[in-house]
């Protein structure tokens, strides 16, 4: 397996780049989130990921370990292949779908090229409790617009607690305590679990 690439970025376009290491060029996908931290770069470092095929060697490359991490979630999803996990990390960032995914937030899902209603059902449905034991790096960080209610369950179920006893327990400590920051409420909850 390739871990990483680390040498000049030779040819850059949005969907593909080639990497020159040591004399050698290896052409690597990428996503648009990708392309965009490295527009700008004449060299740096590729996570990588290859995927071997019956026709093909195809080598994918990720500017972050997050998006990479993703990435191998995605694809671990029946009727996702490849492709279309590249797709969606062109969309979104993997902190913001890693949250979508975490949230049940299949509409949002849904509105993803290549991904129907069935397909964000069962990636809610596969990934959201390895997402939510194992966080892809701080992928279920407070968002714009979220409600203190919704940051602090975020915050709860990162930490491991059951999504619907995290939540039934943020309720009845809002019902009686009021003007909590976050932090505060996260703490109050975690002693009466």
């Amino acid at each position: 397996m390739i871990a990483y690439l680390k040498g000049a970025f030779v040819h850059k376009s949005p969907a593909v780049v080639q990497v020159e290491v040591s004399g050698v060029g290896y052409e690597v996908q990428i996503s648009l989130n990708t392309y965009s931290k490295i527009q700008q770069l004449d060299k740096g470092m590729l996570h990588t990921c290859l995927l071997i095929r019956e026709d093909a060697h195809l080598l994918y490359g990720f500017f972050d370990l997050s998006e990479k991490e993703i990435f191998l979630q995605l694809i671990s999803v029946s009727g996702i292949g490849a492709s279309t996990a590249r797709v969606m990390l062109s969309y979104m960032k993997p902190e913001e779908l890693a949250g979508a995914i975490v949230q049940g937030d299949t509409r949002t899902l849904e509105g993803l090229k290549g991904i129907g209603k069935k397909t964000a059902e069962r990636m809610v449905l596969e990934l959201r409790d390895k997402l939510t034991k194992n966080p892809i790096e701080s992928n279920i960080l407070p968002m714009k617009n979220n409600t203190l209610q919704q940051d602090a369950l975020n915050a709860l179920t990162a930490l491991g607690i059951n999504r619907q006893a995290a939540s039934q327990a943020l309720e009845k400590t809002l019902a009686t305590e009021s003007n909590l920051s976050v932090e505060e409420l996260i703490k109050k909850v975690l002693r009466t679990l």
